[in-house]
């Protein structure tokens, strides 16, 4: 359904109701309060659904920043806020763009986080279901993302940053996209063989140290007599062997 056929929609159903609370004898000023109510409901209602589809937009400039210009010394903690900005719209968008899964993991492995680069990278390169082709029953979200897409793509004049992030996100997209999940992989397995290594050698010093431990704790071991008691005792016993 276009949107003028939704709006059209929406007009017969205020009619409606305006009808059945005149049939009902409710006073006109009251009829006029209702009516405005719902309209300026229903304008918040719009603009809370427009600004959700332009928070994905923003995500793509503050991405794009961060992975294009690379001469640029990022702080960790900003290139992990337009994660967190990026992760947030997963909530919000059961069926989210490919090229938000894109993002995340070319940030999170802009960040050192490889395994998490790894779980947003396949899901965009190993999944047939994250290509845009395979979309076919859409969430409200995202046919929303695709109007406004399309608009902006028509009319570049309307956000020219926005069309601008965009495209570059998608070129590194396809030229990057595949060759990142192998490295990132590669990383993760290292990591892994690393830690299991480690792991190995803190066992084995362990038993080194159980092996070479004394069999008796040292509070049960006492120190032998002063030689001059020994020989006290050695000349009593041949004192009294003589005797």
């Amino acid at each position: 359904m276009t949107s003028v056929g939704k709006l059209t929609t929406k007009a017969i159903a205020v009619i409606v109701i305006v009808a059945m609370l005149d049939a009902v004898g409710v006073p006109p000023m009251i009829m006029v309060l209702f009516t405005g109510m719902i309209f300026v409901v229903w304008l918040f209602a719009r603009r809370a659904q427009a600004r959700e589809v332009e928070r994905i937009f923003d995500f793509y400039i503050a991405a794009d920043a961060v992975l294009r210009e690379e001469e640029r010394r990022w702080y960790g903690f900003e290139i992990a806020e337009v994660i967190e900005h990026g992760e947030s719209l997963l909530d919000i968008m059961p069926d989210p763009p490919p090229l938000n899964y894109y993002a995340l993991g070319a940030l999170y492995q802009r960040l050192g986080n490889h395994a998490a680069s790894v779980e947003y990278l396949s899901r965009l390169t190993e999944d047939e279901r994250s290509d845009e082709a395979h979309r076919t029953a859409p969430s409200v979200p995202l046919r929303r993302y695709v109007s406004m897409l399309r608009r902006i793509e028509y009319q570049p004049s309307l956000a020219p940053q926005t069309l601008a992030a965009i495209r570059s996100l998608e070129r590194a997209r396809q030229r990057n996209a595949a060759k990142m999940l192998v490295e990132s992989r590669a990383l993760v397995d290292e990591q892994q063989h690393r830690a299991k290594e480690e792991k190995l050698a803190e066992a084995a010093e362990t038993q080194k140290e159980r092996t070479f431990a004394p069999s008796l704790p040292l509070s049960s071991i006492t120190a032998p007599p002063p030689i001059s008691t020994v020989l006290r005792d050695v000349y009593q016993d041949e004192t009294r062997a003589s005797n």
